[in-house]
């Protein structure tokens, strides 16, 4: 039971501002009006989007420098969400703490003061949880974080006494502090984000197995299906076997390898559309994009202003969104080493061109992604977060992607689409004609996506009407 529950509205018609609180509330209500004028709200459930917006867009400036991509990338990305959620949760009528679910997750509301600015709360809790989770970025980055927290804290502290500042910017601090704490007790994730390519790992040897032709090509997160997830395990997912492997060319893997081929070499010739989107939903480069499941939240931050969602929708959208991308690379990671299907070059360059480049060769050292094909973690990611989509607005929409306007890099011009789906499947199979995935690849990462998306969908985040007062 939450010890506070503080969800006033302050809402003003001409010069006239009608109150129903009193005492120290009264008087906080004051203060917030003295600050912000005649819109001014201290209820999360109608606050504007712009605070989880802002530091949303330095997540995404700062997380293409960060190490541990994409795996630990997609697990900050829940850690960051679920601290902002629990930080407000107070405030949010009838949604349910994940310190109810979670059994290692504890935040006490003892902590909790009378009086909460809960803008200032979030501002301290994404603060510390950016410089926590969002690993080794140069020193200026983490400075980025420190002055952002300090810009938005004399923001949100005009107007306001001491001891609420002071009360809310505790509450944030402390529970970022537990979420932080309750990450480190994920043994296996907290080892594999500092060792990513362990040498203790080396693939079996099969027909048609991944393998490795370098040291800086070893594994990546060949142990990542070990990490927590949120609401779905690996184990509680299905797999679609991948075709089987053949060097026949009348068999079905060849044909799929010779599509890939000449999807590569014609969108290369071409520079037309097919490069446009192989290139588009890349995020293969670290320091160059973000990376593919912070695509994602790129996607979902453009899609809180188009759709006007408040600080309490968009902290809600954001934990499914986390959640999603952080299950969906536990899975899609076990399948990879399950399965251990090669990449195209390495086929292509054996049965059919020697002198094959994937797209992707001109913005990378190497060819190819350090770990097996299938399923494709990018088509994972796509639609574990477009089934998070579809269910907050409909799989109908009108949204144009800028995620890389303005980019001259790459191919980074802005896209549109008229479904969620339609997004969802053109970034899965942008991956054929980048040249780093076969046709079932793709497939089998939309397919188990969504399976994750539904499982996230289920989650139920509110407590039953009689525990609510």
């Amino acid at each position: 039971m939450k010890k506070v529950r503080l969800n006033v509205l302050c809402m003003f018609y001409s010069t006239v501002f009608f109150a129903t609180s009193c005492g120290q509330e009264e008087e906080f209500l004051q203060e917030v009006t003295d600050f912000t004028g005649s819109e001014a709200t201290n209820d999360v459930a109608l606050m504007d989007n712009n605070l989880v917006h802002d530091w949303t867009d330095l997540f995404l400036g700062l997380e293409r420098y960060a190490a541990g991509r994409p795996n630990a990338s997609a697990r900050a990305i829940a850690y960051i969400y679920l601290t902002a959620y629990e930080t407000a949760v107070p405030a949010m009528d009838g949604y349910v703490s994940m310190d109810d679910r979670f059994r290692r997750l504890r935040i006490s509301n003892d902590e909790l003061a009378e009086v909460i600015h809960w803008e200032l709360a979030i501002n301290a809790a994404m603060g510390t949880a950016l410089d926590h989770f969002l690993l080794e970025l140069p020193q200026s980055d983490y400075a980025a974080i420190a002055t952002r927290r300090a810009e938005l804290e004399q923001q949100f502290s005009a107007g306001l006494s001491q001891e609420i500042i002071q009360n809310s910017i505790s509450w944030g601090e402390y529970v970022a502090d537990q979420v932080i704490a309750y990450s480190q007790t994920d043994d296996e994730a907290e080892a594999q984000i500092l060792d990513p390519q362990p040498l203790s790992y080396e693939p079996p040897v099969g027909e048609g197995y991944w393998t490795y032709s370098a040291d800086p090509e070893r594994a990546l997160f060949p142990y990542w299906e070990e990490a927590r997830t949120f609401v779905i395990s690996p184990r509680r997912t299905s797999a679609v076997p991948p075709v089987e492997y053949s060097e026949d060319p009348n068999s079905e893997y060849f044909q799929q390898m010779m599509d890939v081929y000449l999807d590569n070499n014609a969108a290369r010739a071409e520079n037309g559309e097919a490069l446009w989107i192989a290139e588009f939903w890349s995020d293969d480069v670290e320091g160059l994009m973000f990376s593919p499941p912070a695509r994602q939240v790129s996607i979902a931050n453009q899609l809180i202003e188009q759709y006007g969602l408040t600080l309490q929708e968009s902290l809600v959208m954001m934990l499914k969104v986390g959640f999603a991308l952080n299950d969906a690379a536990v899975a899609a990671w076990k399948y990879k080493y399950d399965f251990m299907v090669m990449r195209p070059n390495v086929y292509i360059h054996e049965f059919i061109d020697p002198n094959y480049q994937t797209n992707l060769y001109r913005l990378v050292d190497w060819p190819n992604p350090s770990f097996p094909g299938y399923p494709s973690g990018h088509s994972t990611f796509a639609s574990a977060a477009a089934g998070i989509f579809i269910d907050y607005f409909g799989n109908e929409t009108n949204f144009t992607d800028r995620s890389h306007e303005g980019r001259t890099e790459f191919l980074g011009a802005p896209r549109s689409f008229s479904t969620f789906e339609q997004m969802a499947e053109e970034n899965a199979f942008s991956r054929v004609p980048l040249g780093v995935h076969m046709d079932m690849d793709c497939a089998e990462g939309l397919r188990l996506g969504y399976e994750i998306s539904d499982a996230i969908n289920d989650l139920n985040l509110f407590r039953p009407e009689s525990q609510i007062n």
